[in-house]
C-alpha cells in the first residue's frame, strides 16, 4: 500500500510517500512561507522525483491535529482536495501519536511525551509506552497546563523522552523537578510526515471518503474562546457583546 502523507501542524511543513512501512521520498520545508504556499508544489515536486503518480497512491494521511489552527486547516484542507480529485481515501491521524511513532525501534524502555507548545504556559500533550522498541498509547491527547503535566510525568516514575515542538519548552521548565528527563535530538524531535504515514498505516480501518475528513481541535481558537466569554460577561451585565475578534497572540 503507498500512503501519500502530509504535516503542516506547526512552522515545518513536510510530505512522503511510504509504502509498506518503507519511505520511498520524503521532502520539507521550514523557510517562513505559509503552508498555503509551500505544500503542494512540495507534493508534486516528491511525487516527480519519486517516479509516482498520485493515480498510484492508495491512501492519503495527515496530521489532523493538536496543532496550529491554521497549519492544521491548510493540511486537512490538501489532503481533502488530492482525495476527492483522485476518489481516493483518506485518514487523519494524531499529530501526537505521529511523533511518538518516530521513536518506534529505539533502544529505549520509558516514557515518551509528546508536546506541542500551545502557549500561555500549556501543552498539547499524550504519553506513551516505549518498551522493547514499540511504542503503545497511555494517555489520550490533552491540552493541559505545564503544571499538570509535570504531575503527570513524576508519577510515570520512569525515562521520559521528550518530543515535539514543546519539548525544548518542556525540558526548560520541567527539568530539575522531573527525573528522568530527555530531550530528543532535532532528528527526532519535530514533527515529520513520515511519523504520519507510519501511523496512518496502523490506522487504515478509518479511513473516510473526503467529504469525512475532519481536523482535530482540542480547543476552540482564541477568538472564539474570547468572544464566548464576552457574551457571557454581556449576559450578567444585560449588554449585547461586541462580535469583533480579538487582536494579538493566539493563547
Amino acid at each position: 500500500m503507498k500512503i501519500l502523507a502530509i504535516e503542516s501542524s506547526a512552522g515545518p511543513a513536510s510530505c512522503a510517500l511510504a509504502e509498506d512501512g518503507r519511505i520511498l521520498a520524503s521532502a520539507g520545508a521550514h523557510t517562513g512561507l505559509t503552508h498555503s504556499q509551500t505544500l503542494i508544489p512540495m507534493v508534486d515536486a516528491m511525487l516527480k522525483n519519486a517516479g509516482v503518480s498520485i493515480r498510484e497512491v492508495d491512501l492519503l494521511a495527515v496530521a489532523a491535529g493538536p496543532g496550529s489552527f491554521t497549519g492544521v486547516r491548510i493540511g486537512v484542507a490538501a489532503v481533502k482536495g488530492l482525495a476527492f480529485a483522485q476518489d481516493k481515501p483518506c485518514v487523519g491521524v494524531s499529530t501526537l501519536a505521529a511523533m511518538a511513532c518516530l521513536a518506534d525501534g529505539l533502544p529505549f524502555d520509558g516514557v515518551v511525551c509528546a508536546a506541542m507548545d500551545a502557549r500561555c504556559r500549556q501543552v498539547y500533550t499524550a504519553l506513551f509506552a516505549c518498551e522493547g522498541g514499540e511504542v503503545s498509547r497511555l494517555t489520550p491527547d490533552e491540552a493541559i497546563p505545564l503544571e499538570e503535566l509535570e504531575k503527570r510525568l513524576i508519577s510515570c516514575n520512569k525515562s521520559i523522552f521528550l518530543v515535539g515542538d514543546g519539548a525544548q519548552l518542556c525540558y526548560n521548565t520541567l527539568n530539575g523537578h522531573v527525573p528522568g528527563l530527555i530531550l530528543a535530538p532535532p532528528l527526532l524531535r519535530y514533527q515529520q510526515a513520515a511519523g504520519v504515514a507510519a501511523q496512518a498505516a496502523l490506522e487504515t480501518e478509518k479511513a473516510v471518503p473526503a467529504e469525512r475528513l475532519q481536523p482535530i481541535y482540542l480547543r476552540l481558537p482564541q477568538a472564539e474562546r474570547e468572544l464566548r466569554a464576552r457574551q457571557g460577561e454581556g449576559e450578567k451585565r444585560g449588554t449585547a457583546p461586541s462580535a469583533a475578534a480579538p487582536n494579538g497572540k493566539e493563547c
